[in-house]
């Protein structure tokens, strides 16, 4: 009996790892400050927000900050099981599946304080070179029109730097992202920078994951199960207001 005991004890002992491996998933992202960032408190709402989901579901979080362009590109070839933030779009969708949405905010146009720009429809900015970001999503409408002039660069910082120094006339951005680089980076510049109204489009943010990878399916449904959690239970608005959002 004694012998039966210790067999059944050691078994235990050493199928113990395999029940108490974590469950590890590895998204992709960039610093996108004030929203996510690897100078942020807990990375930014964002980052908490999300590993607060996962959390729920059992699953840890771990995150790599590259530039966007590469957060895209090597989600899709499988090196990562997702990235974000995203903004919704028909394009992405074609190779990436969506997780639920939480909270964004208004994508604008920056330009230099004092310059008369103003706009009601798209074509109205048809005059003026127009600062956008390789690889990012900003609206169908927008993205889509090929009679704007639009200069790529890598990140907004570059925008706010060009848009300064007079080699475009406007960029167009997250309005948070906007001023908080331009207050971070280039203080001194703080007062020569504003955006026009109306902004593009309110924007909300999500995961993705690649359509060929068999477990991208299962994972969405584990966030979305995880999120749905933290937003009725209140850590969402929580987390929020830490943030200041």
């Amino acid at each position: 009996m004694i012998r039966k005991i210790l067999m059944l004890l050691l078994l235990g002992v050493l199928s113990f790892p395999l029940y108490a491996e974590k469950k590890i998933i590895k998204l992709a992202t960039l610093d996108w400050e004030p929203y996510i960032g690897q100078k942020l408190a807990n990375n930014g709402y964002v980052a908490e927000i999300a590993r607060e989901a996962f959390l729920r579901e059992g699953y840890e979080l771990q995150l790599d900050f590259l530039p966007w362009a590469r957060v895209v590109q090597e989600t899709k070839s499988g090196k990562y099981d997702g990235y974000f933030p995203e903004y919704y779009s028909k394009e992405v969708e074609k190779d990436f599946i969506f997780s639920a949405k939480f909270k964004g905010g208004p994508l604008v146009f920056f330009k230099k304080k004092g310059r008369n720009i103003s706009y009601e429809k798209l074509t109205d900015l048809k005059p003026y070179t127009i600062g956008v970001v390789r690889e990012y999503v900003n609206t169908e409408e927008f993205d889509k029109a090929d009679y704007l002039k639009k200069e790529e660069v890598v990140d907004d910082l570059t925008n706010i730097k060009k848009l300064l120094a007079g080699r475009i006339d406007l960029f167009v951005a997250d309005k948070f992202v906007g001023l908080y680089l331009l207050r971070t980076f280039l203080p001194e510049k703080a007062g020569e920078m504003d955006f026009i109204s109306p902004s593009l489009e309110e924007k909300d943010l999500y995961l993705c994951f690649p359509k060929q990878i068999t477990r991208s399916e299962m994972l969405v449904k584990v966030f979305n199960s995880g999120l749905e959690k933290i937003i009725k239970d209140g850590t969402v608005n929580k987390i929020l207001k830490k943030h200041g959002f």
